[in-house]
């Protein structure tokens, strides 16, 4: 099982990648380590990834912004693992030499929710993290893990505070309606979402993922207007043909200045 986004040349370029810039190992940087969580009332059990940063370093949300390294994951190895869900707390973002990019400072405690494939039987998380890390400059990483859980350990509350600072999702935030508009481009297609909603506060940055690996995002532009967040942006598939695109697919992330808000999914509009 692997979740495996694909890095691309220029988005390492422009985020400055320069691994010969730095002295010394990468584990001085960022270290990795897996966290148990105990059953769940539902039969799964929880886990974490903690990362910890040298200070003042970031790394990348999943969708990274204009520049930067997003984050990929390999389970090979594991055991007894049917199923991973991640949950994503909610990210910052910065504005860098005009970018803007959307990720994490010091810490990041990724929590796993694991369905096993045999209730009961040992769970082993084996794996890698490739990711990049920047401060000045950005290094591309990779992370290797390997920890039996503890299926008996109590709730951990470094997992529980990740948790909950997860963004909301549509019925916590108060959206009414969220509308995709597709209009065909030169390079690929716009997608105007139109999503109606309290304000999440300050200036609110929009982020527009397609649902698929092969389609890239660029920069989503937004705008407010009364009660409905205006949001824009061009998709482009990697094989540059045409491609059809699934609505319900599409997640939109609004980040503002008092929450954030996770939307699965668009209907026509």
């Amino acid at each position: 099982m692997s979740f495996a986004p694909k890095i691309s040349l220029a988005a390492c370029l422009m985020a400055f990648c320069a691994p010969a810039a730095i002295a010394g190992p990468l584990d001085d940087l960022v270290k990795i380590e897996v966290l148990d969580g105990g059953a769940t009332q539902s039969g799964t059990y929880r886990a974490a990834l903690r990362l910890t940063l040298a200070d003042g370093w970031k790394t990348y949300w999943r969708s990274p912004g204009d520049a930067g390294i997003p984050p990929s994951f390999s389970w090979r190895g594991s055991r007894n693992l049917g199923n991973i869900a991640i949950t994503w707390p909610t990210p910052q973002v910065f504005s860098t030499s005009g970018m803007q990019t959307i990720g994490y400072v010091d810490q990041l405690t990724l929590p796993i929710e694991i369905t096993p494939d045999t209730t009961g039987r040992p769970i082993r998380l084996k794996g890698r993290m490739e990711l990049g890390i920047c401060k000045d400059v950005c290094v591309p990483s990779e992370l290797k893990f390997d920890h039996t859980l503890d299926l008996d350990a109590d709730r951990n509350p470094s997992i529980l505070a990740a948790l909950a600072a997860r963004p909301y999702s549509s019925a916590e935030a108060g959206v009414t309606a969220a509308t995709c508009r597709l209009k065909p481009t030169r390079n690929g297609m716009q997608v105007e979402a139109r999503i109606s909603m309290p304000s999440t506060g300050g200036t609110e940055v929009a982020v527009i993922e397609p649902g698929s690996p092969d389609i890239w995002a660029s920069h989503t532009a937004s705008e407010r207007h009364g009660n409905t967040l205006v949001a824009t942006t061009e998709l482009i598939h990697s094989s540059g043909e045409p491609y059809a695109l699934d609505r319900s697919q599409i997640r939109i992330t609004v980040l503002g200045r008092n929450h954030a808000v996770d939307i699965q999914g668009c209907t026509p509009g």
